[in-house]
């Protein structure tokens, strides 16, 4: 993991077996919550548990992210509840999709951690580019396009855990660290492009 970017995210690899039954049934498991999160953000996810916008909700879509480049734009602030909001938010939606991708099997809580720890750096707006907010979306372009491939390697690595877990009760360490690293990836996009917690540009790494 890059442990000084701003975005921090990483998932308890389980040293337990994981419910087979509740493995196999998980898309239709899943139904509660996904709709509980997409009254929440505005968003809805795909039928493989991926999110409509870069695998990671955009928290609240424009209603909130319009306002918030403007704040950052014109007033140079951050509110702190909007950091909170925006913080708990994801946090909720990266442990569902840990759901969904089957890296835990405990059904997604509204407001425990459990085994999915995510992280940002409250950012001091008075310190950043007031322009940047503008361009970020664009300037993350050649992320959106490595992750599009990786999300599709992500999808593979996840229909191959599923046979996995059905028949040994385990991830495959190196499929679950892979999928872990997309998702960290992804977040660290949304991080800078979206939620804007920094101007500090991802690095290209799963770690």
């Amino acid at each position: 993991m890059v442990s000084s970017y701003p975005v921090q995210f990483d998932v308890d690899y389980p040293a337990r077996p994981l419910n087979r039954v509740s493995t196999a049934f998980r898309l239709l498991a899943a139904i509660p919550i996904v709709i509980l999160a997409s009254l929440l953000s505005g968003q809805a996810f795909d039928g493989n548990g991926r999110h409509e916008s870069m695998d990671t909700i955009v928290i609240g879509g424009a209603a909130v992210f319009v306002p918030l480049v403007a704040m950052i734009l014109f007033r140079r602030k951050y509110p702190r509840w909007w950091f909170d909001w925006n913080l708990n938010l994801l946090r909720f939606s990266n442990r569902i999709t840990a759901y969904l991708t089957l890296l835990d099997d405990r059904y997604p809580s509204t407001d425990e951690e459990q085994s999915v720890h995510l992280d940002l750096a409250y950012p001091d707006a008075q310190h950043m580019n007031r322009w940047l907010p503008l361009v970020k979306w664009l300037l993350a372009i050649p992320h959106y396009v490595v992750l599009f491939f990786l999300w599709v390697a992500a999808l593979v690595s996840v229909i191959l855990a599923w046979f996995a877990i059905l028949f040994t009760g385990s991830y495959p360490r190196t499929l679950f660290d892979f999928v872990v690293g997309v998702l960290r990836w992804s977040n660290r996009v949304n991080g800078y492009a979206f939620t804007l917690v920094t101007d500090q540009y991802p690095p290209f790494s799963l770690r």
